[in-house]
C-alpha cells in the first residue's frame, strides 16, 4: 500500500473530488491511466464557474467513470467569498497579486475533503484524491503541502477505516500538469477554469495561469479562437513587465 500522499497511487479504488477544471481533470486521466478504479465527486456550492460542473460530467461520461454533484447550498448563503454568486465583482490579474485572495472561500476544501473522506470510507476505498498544484499555494491555504500532510494525519484518527490522502501534483505547476495530461489525451476543451462563468474565459488569476501553461508550451489553450488567444498573449506580456 502506497503510504506518501503525493506518490500516485495505482491498482486500487479512489475517489477524486472533480471540478471540472485542467488540474483535477488531469489528474482523474492520470488515475484512471494507472489503473485505478476512481469514482467522482463535484461540489455545486454556488460558484460563479459552476459551468465546470458540466464539464466534470463530459469527462466522466468519457472515461466512464462514476460521477455524483453534491449540493452545498450554505456556502454561497453564509461563507463570504467574491467567487461565490452572493459575492462581488471577481479581481482580475495574476495570482500573485494581493486582491486574488478575495477569491478565496474560506474552509472550501477542508469542506469537500472531508465529505469525500467520508464517502470514500462508505464505499470501503482506499484513498482519495486532491488535484492541489504548487501554484494554488499563493493564495490557498487549504491547498499547501502542509495542509494536505495534516489533513492526512486528521484522517487517520477520525474512522476505523484507513483512507489515504493523495495529492501527486503537489509540487507541479501547470505547465507539467500539461506535460502529463497531453499524453493521456486530455480534451482540454472540455475544461473550465475562469472564475467567471461566462461564454468565454475572462482575465482571471485562475485563467491567466491556465494561459501561462499553453504558452510556456507553444500551445494554443482550445478555449480561446486565434483571435483570442493573440489578445491574451499580449495581456501576459503585459503582465509580465
Amino acid at each position: 500500500m502506497f503510504q506518501d500522499p503525493f506518490e500516485t497511487p495505482s491498482c486500487s479504488r479512489g475517489v477524486i473530488i472533480l471540478s471540472g477544471g485542467m488540474d483535477s481533470v488531469t489528474l482523474l486521466h492520470h488515475l484512471v491511466h494507472n489503473d485505478n478504479y476512481v469514482e467522482a465527486l463535484s461540489f455545486n456550492y454556488g460558484q460563479k464557474h459552476s459551468k465546470e460542473l458540466g464539464c466534470a460530467k463530459r469527462q466522466c461520461y468519457d472515461l466512464g467513470v462514476s460521477h455524483t454533484i453534491i449540493d452545498l447550498p450554505f456556502v454561497n448563503e453564509l461563507f463570504k467569498s467574491d467567487l461565490l454568486e452572493s459575492g462581488d465583482d471577481l479581481p482580475h490579474g495574476h495570482y500573485e497579486q494581493d486582491n486574488m485572495k478575495q477569491t478565496v472561500v474560506p474552509n472550501r476544501n477542508m469542506i469537500m475533503s472531508a465529505i469525500a473522506v467520508g464517502y470514500a470510507s462508505s464505499i470501503k476505498a482506499d484513498f482519495v484524491a486532491l488535484g492541489v498544484h504548487s501554484g494554488d499555494h499563493a493564495i490557498y491555504p487549504d491547498c499547501r503541502k502542509e495542509f494536505v500532510e495534516a489533513f492526512a494525519s486528521a484522517v487517520k484518527l477520525a474512522d476505523w477505516e484507513v483512507i489515504q490522502i493523495v495529492a501527486p501534483f503537489i509540487y507541479m505547476d501547470k505547465k507539467a500538469i500539461l506535460e502529463i495530461g497531453l499524453p493521456l489525451g486530455v480534451d482540454y476543451s472540455q475544461t473550465w477554469t475562469c472564475y467567471e462563468g461566462k461564454e468565454k474565459p475572462e482575465k482571471t488569476g485562475a485563467t491567466v495561469e491556465r494561459a501561462e501553461a499553453f504558452l510556456s508550451l507553444g500551445i494554443k489553450d482550445p478555449l480561446f479562437s486565434d483571435n483570442e488567444w493573440d489578445e491574451m498573449k499580449t495581456y501576459l506580456s503585459d503582465l509580465a513587465k
